[in-house]
């Protein structure tokens, strides 16, 4: 293809990738991070947990199917550069609405394309995600490198409250109304809020920082943290008002960056994982049970199950490298999991956790209707 527009890759530890611009002309830095998936790039995008993260996906061929509005998880795309094997310059899909590298343009997100990603993501689980800085516009190696050294590190980095809502807003249920739950938004995808919809569910979706009181004074059902970007340990406030809920005794649902506080609130520490878990294929085994769910992940951090105080069950481990991936309170209504139940694309089979969290609250509903009587 003529006059391809070069660009360089180049990681903190001095390793580079030289490849072609194929979105934004421009210059980006974040941390290196992967994807296995091999549809649902534009989820990928727009999932607000990568804000701050270049995002490498493994599956070689992107952006065939194009881009639509209805795939959306937030209203706009959160990764700082896109790294591929081989950009689709072909979309087609009856669903397509724009093409991937119009797009990725249109949002300025540098992308590169044309490096040996299977190297990239190889290099990457052996010496750990690390800083990287994407540019079209430097392509000395030696400036790229320091570029991606003086970048901020993830550690102890706090990214929710730049993707937060800035106002309160509401999801209707679909049909009959059966609980009100209050979303703290560290980086919510709409698809949470879509299966929180469909089991009767209105939701009040309320920035990070709104503080417990606020939230109790609604009245909820349940209260629910979401996914998000970020090192769990910044949000010592946020976990503190979580703490405040927990006292309240009122039904809660963490998932991913919610769980990782969650655990922070229970007493228990979070660390950083060598590469982290994202895609749509991690193995995790219901700890009580034999069943075992394929699931989506999108974290860099994780609870150590040696912190958490004994009133808190581990009851879903991770098969590959045995982290928690879901807890419970032994006598609060409160349960989290790692991973992603509402993953789209897929896979759904962790879907039902939406449930567990309806059947917490239907049992509180019952509490209260006791205690009335």
């Amino acid at each position: 293809m003529a006059n391809r527009t070069p660009a360089l890759l180049a990681l903190e530890d001095g390793r580079t990738f030289r490849g072609f611009s194929w979105a934004a002309d421009g210059e980006a830095c974040g941390e290196m991070v992967f994807n296995t998936s091999m549809t649902g790039y534009q989820e990928v995008l727009t999932d607000p947990s990568y804000a701050g993260q270049i995002v490498c996906m493994t599956y070689p061929l992107i952006g065939n199917y194009g881009v639509n509005e209805a795939d959306a998880e937030s209203s706009r795309p959160w990764v700082e550069g896109f790294v591929v094997r081989e950009a689709s310059r072909i979309t087609s899909n009856w669903r397509a609405e724009e093409s991937l590298e119009s797009y990725l343009k249109r949002w300025n997100i540098v992308a590169i394309e044309g490096i040996d990603t299977r190297a990239l993501v190889r290099h990457i689980r052996d010496k750990g995600a690390m800083r990287a800085c994407l540019s079209t516009i430097d392509l000395d190696e030696a400036s790229v490198v320091e570029k991606a050294r003086q970048s901020p590190r993830m550690e102890n980095r706090e990214l929710a409250s730049v993707v937060t809502t800035k106002e309160p807003y509401d999801v209707p249920a679909t049909g009959e109304e059966r609980f009100h739950v209050v979303c703290y938004d560290f980086g919510v995808k709409r698809n949470s809020l879509r299966a929180l919809a469909q089991l009767g569910v209105r939701t009040t979706v309320v920035p990070a920082s709104t503080p417990a009181a606020d939230v109790l004074a609604m009245n909820p059902d349940g209260i629910f943290l979401s996914n998000g970007p970020g090192d769990p340990a910044s949000m010592n406030n946020e976990v503190e008002e979580i703490r405040a809920l927990l006292q309240a005794q009122v039904p809660m649902f963490g998932i991913c960056f919610g769980h990782q506080l969650l655990g922070r609130a229970f007493g228990g520490q979070t660390f950083k994982l060598v590469f982290g878990h994202r895609g749509g294929n991690q193995p995790v085994k219901e700890v009580a049970g034999q069943g075992v769910e394929i699931t989506s992940h999108n974290h860099g951090f994780a609870v150590q199950a040696e912190s958490l105080p004994v009133d808190v069950e581990v009851t879903h481990i991770n098969l590959n490298d045995q982290c928690v991936e879901g807890m419970r309170h032994r006598t609060l209504p409160v349960i989290s999991v790692q991973y992603h139940p509402e993953a789209a694309p897929g896979p759904h089979d962790a879907e039902h956790h939406f449930k567990r969290f309806v059947e917490l609250m239907e049992k509180g509903d019952s509490t209260k209707a006791a205690g009335a009587a």
